[in-house]
C-alpha cells in the first residue's frame, strides 16, 4: 500500500508560520491496518507524530499529514458497537432537542456519521437525518439501514449538493470527526453554508486541557491531527462566521468537549460556561510552550519507566501480551518501546482477529485465550477500557497475572496493588 503523506508548515487554524515542536514522538505505523501477514506487518511504514505548537493562536497539533484516503477508505469501528457511546450518543441528541429545540421535523445533518448511530436518535425523534462518511462500506451499510448517508469526506461542494437536495440545516453535528481534518477551515466552511440561521453546530473533541494533564499519549495518532482548546477555537470559529455560545466538558475518552456554535447574530445567548472555561486555561498557563514541554519531559519519564520494566521482564524470562487492538495500540507500543516484546494481542474485533498488528507483528487472539495461555504480563494497550478489562479478568489477577496501564503513569497492576 503506498501512502501519501505531507509536511504542512502553517498553523491548521490561523494559517501562521510560527508553529513551533513541542512534544517529540516515535514514529507509528497507521492504527488501522492489521494485516494477514506477518511480513507485511513487521514491514509496516512509520510516519511522524510530532506535536507543534502555534506561537500566534496557540493551536496544537500533528502536521504531518496522511492522505484522508489511506485513514478511512477501510475504516473498521462502527459507533454502535460500543454500548457506552450509543448511550452518550442518546443522551447528546436528548439534550440537544430539549436545550435548543431545533426545528421540528428539522433537518439533521451528522459530519463522520459512521454507521448513523446518532443520526438515529434524531430520526426517532421525528427529524429529517442525513450523514456524511467517507468509509465507503460504513456509509452504505447506513443508508441500507435507513440513514441516507454521502460516502465522502465533507468538502463545500459535497455541502453544496447536500443542501441543495435536503435544504438548510436545523442541526449540524461532528462528534470526533472535527479534529480529524486537515483542512479544518474547507470543512468549517462546508458546515456553515449547510447551517440555517438559526441552526446550531454541535462538536465534540478530545479536549487539550485533560490530554496533558492526564498524560494521555494514546489519543495521539494520525486521525487525531488537531488537539483541540477553547481560545484558538474561538478565533477561528469567528473567522468562519461562528460563535462558540456553550461548551461542557464531557469524560468520553476519559476527557472531551462538547461545543455548540450558531451564525454570527444568531437567536441564542452565550452561556457562561465559555468564559469560565476560557479562564480555567488560562489558570493552567495551558497556551504556554512550556506546558507542553513539561508533557514531553512526562512522556519521556513513562518510557524510563517502562524500559526498566521491560529489562526485569527479560531477566526473568516473562511472556508479554497486549489487550486491545486499538487505534491507540501503535502508538503506545511505539512510544514505550512495546514492540519487540509483545508476543500476541488479545481482542475479539472480528476483523482483527488472527490477523497481525502494523509494526508489532503480533497476531491478534481472542481474549477467550487469557485464561489458557496466562501470560506473566498483560500491557493494556485499549487505555480507555483499562478499568472494565481489568475487572472482568480478577481470576487471571488471582492466579498472579499482571496488567500494565500507561496512562497517566506506566505502572503495574496485580492481586496486591490495585488499579
Amino acid at each position: 500500500m503506498s501512502v501519501a503523506i505531507v509536511h504542512r508548515e502553517t498553523c491548521r487554524l490561523c494559517d501562521s508560520g510560527k508553529v513551533e515542536l513541542v512534544v517529540k514522538l516515535h514514529p507509528v505505523p497507521l492504527a488501522e491496518k492489521y494485516t494477514s501477514s506477518a511480513d507485511e506487518a513487521r514491514q509496516a511504514p512509520k510516519f511522524p507524530i510530532d506535536l507543534y505548537m502555534c506561537n500566534d493562536c496557540s493551536h496544537v497539533q500533528i502536521l504531518d499529514v496522511i492522505n484522508s484516503q489511506n485513514l478511512w477508505e477501510d475504516y473498521t469501528y462502527h459507533s454502535g458497537q460500543t454500548q457506552g457511546i450509543v448511550n452518550h450518543f442518546k443522551e447528546v441528541a436528548e439534550k440537544v432537542i430539549s436545550q435548543y429545540a431545533p426545528t421540528a421535523g428539522g433537518l439533521v445533518i451528522d459530519v463522520g456519521s459512521n454507521d448513523g448511530t446518532l443520526l438515529r436518535f434524531f430520526k426517532n425523534a421525528g427529524y429529517k437525518v442525513h450523514g456524511v462518511d467517507p468509509a465507503k462500506d460504513i456509509a452504505r451499510k447506513a443508508t441500507e439501514s435507513g440513514i441516507e448517508t454521502t460516502a465522502s469526506v465533507l468538502t463545500p461542494q459535497v455541502a453544496h449538493d447536500i443542501r441543495s437536495q435536503c435544504g438548510a440545516a436545523s442541526v449540524v453535528t461532528a462528534f470526533n470527526v472535527y479534529a480529524h481534518a486537515d483542512n479544518l477551515s474547507d470543512m468549517t466552511i462546508a458546515i456553515r453554508s449547510m447551517l440555517a440561521q438559526d441552526g446550531i453546530f454541535v462538536f465534540e473533541v478530545q479536549y487539550l486541557l485533560d490530554i496533558v494533564e492526564k498524560v494521555l499519549i494514546g489519543t495521539i495518532f494520525h486521525e487525531h491531527m488537531s488537539h483541540h482548546s477553547i481560545k484558538p477555537l474561538i478565533q477561528f470559529l469567528d473567522r468562519h462566521d461562528l460563535e462558540l455560545i456553550d461548551v461542557e466538558r464531557v469524560s468520553i475518552q476519559k476527557g472531551s468537549i462538547i461545543g455548540v456554535a450558531q451564525p454570527k447574530g444568531g437567536p441564542r445567548k452565550k452561556a457562561a460556561a465559555v468564559d469560565e472555561l476560557l479562564q480555567l486555561e488560562k489558570q493552567h498557563n495551558l497556551h504556554q510552550i512550556a506546558v507542553m514541554k513539561d508533557f514531553d519531559a512526562r512522556i519521556e519519564g513513562n518510557r524510563e519507566v517502562a524500559r526498566q520494566l521491560m529489562a526485569e521482564w527479560k531477566k526473568l524470562g516473562y511472556t508479554v501480551a497486549g489487550y486491545g487492538a486499538a487505534r491507540s495500540g501503535p502508538t503506545l507500543m511505539a512510544q514505550f518501546e512495546f514492540n519487540d516484546i509483545i508476543e500476541y494481542i488479545f481482542d475479539d474485533h472480528p476483523q482483527k482477529v488472527n490477523r497481525f498488528s502494523p509494526g508489532a507483528c503480533a497476531p491478534v487472539v481472542p481474549t477467550a485465550d487469557l485464561s489458557r495461555r496466562k501470560p506473566d504480563v498483560v500491557i493494556i494497550l485499549a487505555w480507555i477500557h483499562a478499568r472494565a478489562i481489568i475487572e472482568k479478568s480478577q481470576d487471571y489477577l488471582n492466579a498472579g497475572g499482571k496488567f500494565v496501564v500507561c496512562t497517566p503513569d506506566v505502572r503495574v497492576i496485580d492481586k496486591t496493588n490495585p488499579l
